[in-house]
């Protein structure tokens, strides 16, 4: 098989093919959108739909929850241990602890004053664009590095496009 030389020559040879391919995308980019919009009214249908069928079914299971947390209630004594179990589930209690916090500025400055750091979250990341500002010989002694680059960009004009 011979080999086939492919020659990197642009496929617009004017301004005037590079606009037309401008308004083409532009077109392409408004039937997406026409799309997508079409699909997210089927898609807000489908969940109302879907909603307005499970809620019968939803209250039927808060009910019949309900039911069983007031005899379970009732009937504490008969779990031997945490958990009852019976042919179709299991039922019990469980100790729950949850940690109140009225103020969290208040809590921090306390738990600092009382040498409980670990009970503190402190997310680090590095600030990229104050990083950016210092010289690259700064930036380069940190570790880190800057790539400067020159990219291609193109904006439809939208409000053109749908007068034309």
């Amino acid at each position: 098989m011979a080999r086939v030389r492919i020659e990197n020559e642009p496929a617009l040879k004017s301004w005037d093919e590079v606009d037309l391919h401008m308004k083409e995308i532009g077109e392409c980019e408004l039937a997406i959108e026409r799309i997508e919009a079409d699909m997210n009214e089927i898609i807000q249908e489908v969940k109302l739909a879907a909603e307005f069928n499970a809620k019968p079914i939803k209250e039927r299971i808060e009910k019949l929850g309900a039911e069983v947390k007031a005899f379970v209630e009732l009937n504490r004594g008969d779990i031997k241990g945490k958990t009852k179990i019976l042919n179709f589930g299991k039922t019990g209690f469980r100790k729950s602890t949850k940690i109140i916090i009225r103020s969290v500025q208040a809590v921090l400055k306390a738990l600092r004053a009382q040498k409980m750091d670990d009970c503190i979250i402190v997310k680090e990341s590095v600030n990229k664009e104050r990083l950016g500002e210092y010289p690259d010989e700064v930036i380069a002694a940190v570790g880190a590095g800057k790539k400067v680059e020159d990219v291609f960009w193109y904006e439809v004009d939208r409000e053109r496009l749908k007068g034309a």
